[in-house]
C-alpha cells in the first residue's frame, strides 16, 4: 500500500439534457442520469446510486482486509444498502444508510468473531467515515449449509 495521502481523479461531461459521462484515467466511462425520483429514466446509474454502491463496495473491500489480517476463513459476502435521501435544513442529503451484510463461512467458524469483523469493517470503511449520514449494519452469518442469524 502507498503512503497517504492518496489522490483520486475523476471528471464528468454533459450537455443541457441527457447522459453525463463520468470518467477517470484508465477506467471505463460510466453513463449517469438523474434518478427517476428527479425525473430521470429508469435503468441508469445516477450519482445517488453510485454513492450508495460505493458504500457496499468499500464495505466488502474493507472486510476482505480485516478478515485476511484476522485469518478468518470465509466463502462469500453480500452487502445490500438502502440510503435515505431527504431535505435536512433545506438541503438534500443522505441522512441514513442501512447496510445488510450476509456472510457465508465454513463450518466450525466462530460466529461471534465473524460478526465482530463485519462490524469492524463498517467502522473502518473510508467511504462511510467520509459521510455525515447515520449508518446501521444488520448482519447474517451463514455457517456451512446451516443458515443462522447473528
Amino acid at each position: 500500500m502507498q503512503e497517504y495521502p492518496h489522490i483520486y481523479k475523476t471528471s464528468a461531461e454533459g450537455q443541457p439534457k441527457g447522459i453525463v459521462k463520468v470518467k477517470s484515467p484508465g477506467l471505463a466511462n460510466i453513463d449517469t442520469t438523474p434518478p427517476p425520483e428527479f425525473g430521470g429514466p429508469e435503468g441508469q446509474w445516477s450519482p445517488e446510486t453510485l454513492m450508495i454502491a460505493s458504500v457496499t463496495d468499500c464495505f466488502i473491500m474493507t472486510f476482505r482486509a480485516i478478515a485476511r489480517a484476522s485469518r478468518l476463513e470465509w466463502n462469500d459476502l453480500e452487502c445490500e444498502a438502502e440510503g435515505k435521501l431527504e431535505k435536512f435544513n433545506g438541503i438534500a442529503r443522505f441522512t441514513f444508510i442501512n447496510l445488510r451484510a450476509t456472510l457465508s463461512v465454513p463450518k466450525g467458524t466462530r460466529k461471534a468473531k465473524a460478526n465482530q469483523l463485519l462490524h469492524m469493517a463498517e467502522t473502518n470503511c473510508m467511504i462511510t467515515n467520509s459521510m455525515s449520514a447515520d449508518i446501521r449494519l444488520d448482519t447474517i452469518i451463514e455457517v456451512a449449509s446451516d443458515q443462522q442469524v447473528a
